[in-house]
Order: C-alpha cells, then sequence, then structure tokens
C-alpha cells in the first residue's frame, strides 16, 4: 500500500509540475492568437520597386503634375494589399515589420476596447491567482512525498493540496475563456490598423489549455489517492473489529489445570477426558499457550 501511495503522489507531482511551466511559459509569450493583417500597399519609388502600387503613365507627367495630378493603378481587390503576420499574447501584440526586419510590438491592453480591458485585467488578476495556486499545490505536494513520515499527516496535506489544485484549475478555465473573448471583440472593435484579416489560436493558447489539462489531473489523482488510502484504513479497521468480536473466549487455566492433572493420574473419567480432547483439538495453539 505504501508503495501505490508513493507512485501516486509522484504522477500527482509531476502533472501539477508540467502544469506549472505550460502556464508559465504561455503567460509570458506571445502567440495565443496569431495570424495576418491586412495593409494598403505604399506608393512605389525610386527606393522601393516591389510590393508597392505601380501607377501607370508617363512618370515624367506625373512629376509635372505634382500632387494635384490624377493617378492610376491597374491593381484591385487584395492586390492593393500586403498581408504581414502577426502574434498576441496576454501583454503584447505584435507585427512584423515590412520595412525591415524584425517585429514592432504595443501593448495588447492599450489596443483593447475600453469596454473590455476590465474583463482583460480580471483575466490576469486569476492568470496570476492560477499560477500562484499552482505552486502552493506543487509545494504540498512534494511536502507529502519526501517529508511526511506520519500517514495521517500525509493524508491532510494530500487533502490541501487537492483543495488548492481544483481551485487553480477553475480559475485557469475562467482566465482563458475571458481572454478568449476580450480577443474576440478587440478583433471586431479594435483599432483599425491592429484588426486581424484572418487568424487562428496559436501554441501558447495550447499550452495555456494543455496547463488546465494537467492541473486537473494532477488534483484527480491527489484526491484518489487520498479516497483510496482512507477506503484501504476503513477496510483495515473493519477486519480488525469483526475478528476481535469473534475472538473466541479463553478457556478457564485452572479448568485446564484440573484436567491435566487428573489426567496424568488416570482419575478421570471418558467423559472428561472426550471433552478434554476436543477442547484440545478445537483450541490447540491456546493450551499449549496456556501451558506455557
Amino acid at each position: 500500500m505504501k508503495t501505490s501511495r508513493r507512485c501516486r503522489a509522484l504522477l500527482a507531482v509531476c502533472l501539477n509540475l508540467l502544469a506549472l511551466l505550460f502556464s508559465t511559459t504561455a503567460f509570458l509569450t506571445t502567440h495565443w492568437c496569431q495570424g495576418t493583417q491586412r495593409v494598403p500597399k505604399p506608393n512605389c519609388g525610386r527606393d522601393k520597386k516591389t510590393n508597392c502600387l505601380n501607377y501607370s503613365g508617363n512618370s515624367t507627367a506625373n512629376d509635372t503634375a505634382g500632387s494635384h495630378g490624377v493617378h492610376y493603378s491597374w491593381e484591385t481587390g487584395d492586390d492593393r494589399f500586403l498581408f504581414r503576420y502577426f502574434h498576441t499574447g496576454i501583454w503584447y501584440s505584435c507585427e512584423e515589420n515590412l520595412s525591415g526586419l524584425g517585429e514592432t510590438c504595443r501593448s495588447f491592453i492599450d489596443l483593447a476596447p475600453a469596454s473590455e480591458k476590465g474583463v482583460l485585467w480580471l483575466s490576469v488578476v486569476s492568470e496570476v491567482l492560477y499560477i500562484l495556486l499552482l505552486v502552493v499545490g506543487f509545494s504540498l505536494m512534494c511536502l507529502e512525498l519526501f517529508h511526511s513520515s506520519n500517514v495521517i499527516d500525509g493524508l491532510k496535506l494530500n487533502a490541501f493540496a487537492a483543495v488548492f489544485t481544483v481551485l487553480s484549475g477553475l480559475l485557469g478555465m475562467v482566465a482563458h475563456m475571458m481572454y478568449t473573448q476580450v480577443f474576440q471583440v478587440t478583433v471586431s472593435l479594435g483599432p483599425e490598423d491592429w484588426r486581424p484579416h484572418s487568424w487562428d489560436y496559436g501554441w501558447s493558447f495550447c499550452l495555456a489549455w494543455g496547463s488546465f489539462t494537467c492541473c486537473m489531473a494532477a488534483s484527480v489523482t491527489t484526491l484518489n489517492s487520498y479516497t483510496k488510502t482512507v477506503i484501504e484504513f476503513r477496510h483495515k479497521r473493519k477486519v480488525f473489529e469483526q475478528g476481535f468480536r469473534e475472538e473466541p473466549t479463553f478457556i478457564d487455566p485452572e479448568a485446564i489445570k484440573y484436567f491435566r492433572e487428573r489426567t496424568e493420574k488416570g482419575d478421570g473419567t471418558e467423559d472428561e477426558d472426550f471433552r478434554l480432547d476436543c477442547h484440545h483439538s478445537r483450541y490447540p495453539n491456546r493450551l499449549q499457550n496456556t501451558h506455557l
């Protein structure tokens, strides 16, 4: 039983550690949602010949016309736009820099509509509490695994660890759902220069929900370990109590001494010898212990 309890506790610790690593990574990265944004192409010039709008007509005439001249382009529809890659997390939204290498990042909290900023901050607070409760549950599980020699103390630590882990999982689920809601509203009502043309969930979002899955698995394993240990103890206690109630009454030592002396002297009757033999055959161990 001790070995199985230790294996279940070790499994719960590993699952909790995975949940903690996944949640921390997802919280700090910016790949919860990713996709493309549609950006108008700039005008072609001397320094820019590609990914730009090339207006037809004589360039000299256009230069002469100046800014009041009429410009024409044969590009229509999506050909007039560039599609740049972007990815967004809880804290920042980063966009591909079309004019050079690297990315340009800005705060996602500033991009969110004013009506959704409160929900976004609640999501951030819930994520922080989620990680903190995972740390508390992980600490209790490690304490129960490595430093608890008393079974009763181990069960208490086990119960507290299960409660903290379940609470953290519920907070994590609420935080992920609130962030998803805020992002979808921002896609519709956010700044026009940021609104995505197409988007999907990224690997950070998958890590966040993977963390929630590991967290709930750890809590179920911990509760299962606690419940199974309690059931085993109750079963052993019931068996012990039944054995104690069914324990036969000891034979009077004086009566045993009396029959033994009469048997040695040969004074006993056949009925008494028969009863003594029956006692010997029914409780041989009790009589031997009494003789000693």
